[in-house]
């Protein structure tokens, strides 16, 4: 069955584990896991769509200025911010198993779109080391179109973007963004793994 299928990039194509970078890069700061989940809280702040970071995300800030923000609020020094945000695109490596699946499914007739939430300049740095892109049909990064996930005006532009048929499946890695997307009409899948995403979409018909 021709099915569509949107994929989430950062945790689902490309690893993103923020507690294990925070401690590769500053291992005498931070000490274990629970020092780098506060560090990770202070400078994310669970993403939220309010959040400093999601400022990034839409393309509202640069790097500096988002640096010297969080430093202000957190205490943390403006120069280890820097290092984390240069250091961030090398981290988005691509998981084979997704990007598997993203070929398999490309070769059965799947139409294929990302939705992303996204800073500019990592976004167009994945899109230029990474040959598997040219496998889907289009994609939206929310710094690019200044909408974030999981608020609703990013899906209702995806919807208009694409020629979507049905119920595409959307595949992401945080709950609330499941939870938008479903609110849309759209089917989803919260991601685990490759393999457990591939079991489903199998059941769903988008894998033969």
């Amino acid at each position: 069955m021709n099915q569509d299928v949107v994929f989430d990039l950062g945790g689902v194509v490309f690893r993103w584990q923020p507690l294990v970078l925070i401690q590769e890069l500053f291992p005498k700061q931070v000490r274990n896991e629970a020092e780098a989940r506060e560090w990770a809280g202070q400078i994310f702040e669970t993403f939220h769509p309010e959040a400093d970071w999601a400022l990034f995300d839409l393309g509202r800030i640069e790097p500096e200025p988002l640096a010297q923000r969080i430093a202000a609020r957190s205490g943390l020094a403006e120069a280890d911010l820097r290092h984390l945000m240069a250091s961030i695109p090398s981290h988005l490596q691509a998981i084979p198993g997704t990007v598997d699946l993203i070929h398999e499914l490309k070769a059965q007739g799947q139409r294929l779109y990302y939705l992303s939430n996204m800073p500019a300049a990592y976004a167009d740095h994945l899109v230029r080391v990474n040959p598997f892109f040219s496998q889907f049909d289009d994609g939206i990064f929310s710094s690019h179109v200044q909408q974030i996930k999981p608020k609703a005006d990013i899906f209702a532009t995806a919807q208009a973007r694409w020629p979507l048929r049905g119920q595409p499946v959307f595949i992401d890695d945080v709950q609330q963004n499941i939870d938008a997307a479903e609110q849309h009409g759209w089917q989803a899948i919260r991601f685990e793994t490759p393999e457990q995403v591939r079991a489903q979409l199998v059941l769903r018909g988008c894998l033969g």
